[in-house]
């Protein structure tokens, strides 16, 4: 049977979003799941989307939220919000789940395609690529044609020629032959490019396409959860203007 990939990221705990995405994958066919990290964070469902994600078997890299929710880092320098639900989070988590975070990996590499949350010249620092100079530092390390990222949550192409980086916005697309890809996946739980709608990425390696999906979900039901959890009003808010 021909594989179809499913590439998820930055879940951030949403467990509304993340079942409309699975549906979805489901109707498309998807034989593969792939994760490029931030499981945790920013919602109201930890537990239930680490469950998931486990229970499909795929290979998962580990995301900044996974980072600071696992190693109890100090957050003193964190985003308040953001530090609030990564605190709250390791009050949610079993040590199973804990060590399930902990000991994800930054990079992997399978089947000939890379994951990585950040960027590979440096994937445990967590830089953000928001254009094609950044991009070019990621691709100096990058050995494989096509590789995989999240982080900005923002969906995004960017394609080593030779001698030059381009930064293409996110569509449909046949890879070339002989070129490499660095593509953002965008969020599964929480976009910031202006479009509420869930993102995810489809990839036919046998017809070499990429297939950018956004998908409407329960954003209200989403917003009840992390109000009844307690956690900053502004995350419930955000998900309603995708920033």
């Amino acid at each position: 049977m021909d594989k179809l990939f499913a590439i998820l990221g930055d879940i951030h705990a949403n467990l509304d979003a993340l079942n409309v995405v699975l549906d979805d994958c489901r109707a498309q066919g998807v034989t593969d799941f792939l994760c490029t990290g931030d499981v945790v964070g920013y919602n109201a469902c930890p537990r239930e989307c680490l469950e998931i994600i486990r229970g499909l078997g795929c290979p998962v890299v580990m995301g900044n939220h996974d980072h600071y929710v696992s190693s109890e880092q100090n957050l003193a320098d964190f985003n308040p919000a953001a530090a609030a639900v990564i605190e709250w989070t390791r009050g949610q988590l079993t040590e199973d789940e804990m060590n399930y975070l902990a000991n994800l990996p930054f990079v992997k590499t399978t089947m000939g395609i890379t994951l990585v949350h950040s960027t590979m010249d440096n994937p445990e620092g967590f830089g953000y690529v928001f254009d094609h100079l950044q991009a070019e530092a990621h691709f100096s390390h990058q050995v494989t044609p096509l590789c995989f990222h999240g982080h900005t949550h923002c969906p995004m192409i960017y394609e080593k020629q030779i001698g030059a980086v381009y930064r293409i916005d996110a569509q449909d697309f046949k890879l070339p032959i002989g070129r490499k890809y660095f593509i953002n996946v965008g969020s599964v739980g929480q976009p910031r490019d202006g479009d509420p709608r869930a993102a995810y990425v489809l990839y036919n390696p046998k017809e070499r396409t990429i297939r950018f999906r956004r998908l409407e979900y329960d954003i209200a039901a989403a917003q009840a959860k992390i109000r009844e959890a307690g956690l900053p009003e502004r995350l419930a808010e955000r998900l309603e203007v995708g920033q």
